[in-house]
């Protein structure tokens, strides 16, 4: 077997607030392939941002090891997780972390910046980027111009743009109504069925259910890994809300 793309041994985390030690990780390890799909879950204090946050390289570990295609991210000083992050890690927010001055294009191709690519290449790859999400004709707008659902499509293609090895989705889908939540997790499958490799945290069963792997986590332990026998796929429901005349944008 090639290896795990993703390889966390024997992690753990403590924060010290005043004389209270906090263990929010207790030794946890976890091998992440690339091309999986993975939901992270876990009910409030269990843990499951804290490892969202090592994942990403927002934060490292008090001890134990993050391997991260290949290298040792655990104890990387900030500017060095920062160039890490901008290269192997797109990320995908609840609340869509857009630039709200600047337009569906400036905001895609802000990653690019960081990346040292010149206007003419941005500009490029970032419209070539909405027009994968469906949002080719929405490169000029404004957050504030756009629904919920377009907003997370622009956040999607912010993630895609530097072809990063993880899409990390921290609850994308926590500020959208139940339409546009298919929307993304149908946007999310295509993804994955290119190759992407996907970690999605999320409290809510039914969006889990379109994962092919289910971590759940309690205490600062991994409580259960075990892969999805019963795996949900957007089209049928998208299919019911065609049939109650529900109104819907094309998955791009």
């Amino acid at each position: 077997m090639e290896k795990a793309l993703i390889n966390i041994k024997e992690i753990g985390r403590k924060y010290v607030i005043g004389s209270e030690v906090i263990h929010a990780l207790k030794s946890v390890s976890l091998d992440i392939h690339k091309g999986e799909f993975v939901a992270l879950m876990g009910p409030s204090g269990s843990g499951k941002s804290t490892l969202m946050n090592i994942l990403g390289c927002l934060d490292t570990p008090s001890k134990g090891d993050y391997i991260l295609n290949g290298i040792n991210v655990s104890q990387m000083s900030d500017n060095a997780l920062a160039e890490v992050r901008n290269k192997e890690i797109g990320f995908v927010f609840q609340t869509f972390n857009l630039l709200p001055r600047s337009t569906s294009l400036d905001n895609v191709a802000l990653p690019l910046i960081y990346a040292g690519a010149n206007k003419k290449d941005r500009d490029a790859r970032a419209q070539k980027a909405l027009e994968n999400v469906g949002l080719g004709n929405r490169v000029t707008h404004k957050p504030n111009e756009l629904s919920g659902g377009q907003r997370q499509r622009v956040a999607v293609a912010r993630a895609l743009i530097n072809n990063p090895s993880i899409i990390l989705a921290d609850e994308p889908t926590g500020n959208l109504d139940t339409k546009t939540s298919i929307e993304i997790m149908g946007l999310l499958e295509e993804i994955h069925s290119k190759g992407n490799t996907i970690i999605l945290v999320t409290h809510e069963e039914d969006i889990a259910q379109h994962a092919h792997r289910i971590v759940r986590m309690r205490d600062g332990l991994i409580e259960n890994d075990y892969l999805n026998t019963d795996i949900k796929t957007v089209s049928p429901r998208l299919n019911s809300l065609k049939e109650r005349g529900d109104d819907f944008e094309s998955i791009g």
